[in-house]
């Protein structure tokens, strides 16, 4: 999925216009594959944070898209706020569930579409998506989705990679790969301011977007592939596509990014990687 979609230049005028369906099935059977809660559990701090950057307040209703295991959706419910946690892999809401369960916070999880999403319009005060809103094929139905079932002068609150990001290099050179379907374009362009006001202008009374860090912390860089390669579903998808030697010349290429990238000092993989805080004040 990520695959066949993080790298994709911006779409031209001579590119084809993409199979969006087709591309929303394939990201769907990615994302079912492996078990992303492995690495959405690790991801916690950036829920966390964005809940602080929107500055929740306790009662308010807050609608988590994209929302994979539910990282997002926890942090909101730690701020005693009316949440709802949707995704289109139903797996993926089972986790958020139990986690849910475990920590005793009362939320409802359900199946929804980002680009289509099952709600009322102006029904949320806070929208929020911690890297999965960023995956949609349809960039600017998704956008506007979001909009459309925020509140008036509410806001609309992302975390999404860069392009330039570890991940964002990440799925560069997946794509060097595997490249993706013409037409389409990369899910790190919501990581760029640009590609945000593109996007939100028009709905929007402001937009602001802060740089962060999250740090990848493995127990070593081989580590970090063999979890991505088990869990993560662009991963696994994209080496269950290649041929053994091909296979090869990709982890190669994703262990050479790392060890430049690591800052551990030892033997352990400390990755900082790149992602956009957005807040969206709606008009």
């Amino acid at each position: 999925m990520a695959a066949q979609t993080a790298t994709a230049a911006t779409q031209t005028q001579a590119d084809p216009a993409p199979d969006l369906l087709a591309l929303k099935t394939r990201q769907q059977a990615a994302w079912s594959s492996g078990n992303y809660a492995i690495v959405g559990a690790t991801l916690q701090i950036v829920g966390e944070e964005l809940c602080e950057a929107l500055d929740l307040k306790a009662g308010s209703k807050v609608l988590d898209v994209a929302a994979g295991n539910g990282m997002a959706s926890l942090a909101a419910a730690r701020r005693w706020c009316d949440v709802t946690s949707t995704d289109y892999v139903p797996a993926l809401l089972e986790r958020g569930r139990a986690r849910a369960a475990a920590e005793g916070w009362q939320i409802d999880f359900r199946e929804a579409d980002a680009e289509n999403l099952p709600f009322d319009d102006n029904s949320f005060e806070n929208v929020i998506s911690t890297f999965g809103v960023m995956f949609t094929p349809n960039q600017e139905r998704a956008a506007t989705e979001l909009v459309r079932v925020c509140k008036p002068q509410g806001k609309i609150g992302l975390a999404n990679w860069t392009p330039d990001g570890f991940i964002g290099q990440v799925f560069k050179t997946l794509g060097k790969h595997l490249p993706p379907p013409a037409g389409t374009r990369s899910p790190a362009m919501w990581g760029t301011s640009a590609r945000l006001h593109d996007m939100f202008d028009a709905g929007a009374r402001s937009i602001r977007t802060e740089s962060r860090l999250f740090k990848f912390r493995y127990r070593s860089p081989s580590h970090f592939l063999d979890v991505f390669k088990t869990y993560y579903g662009p991963v696994l998808k994209a080496f269950a596509a290649l041929e053994p030697a091909k296979q090869e010349e990709l982890h190669n290429d994703l262990h050479a990014l790392i060890v430049r990238m690591n800052r551990s000092g030892d033997g352990t993989m400390v990755v900082p990687s790149e992602y956009l805080e957005v807040v969206i004040t709606k008009q």
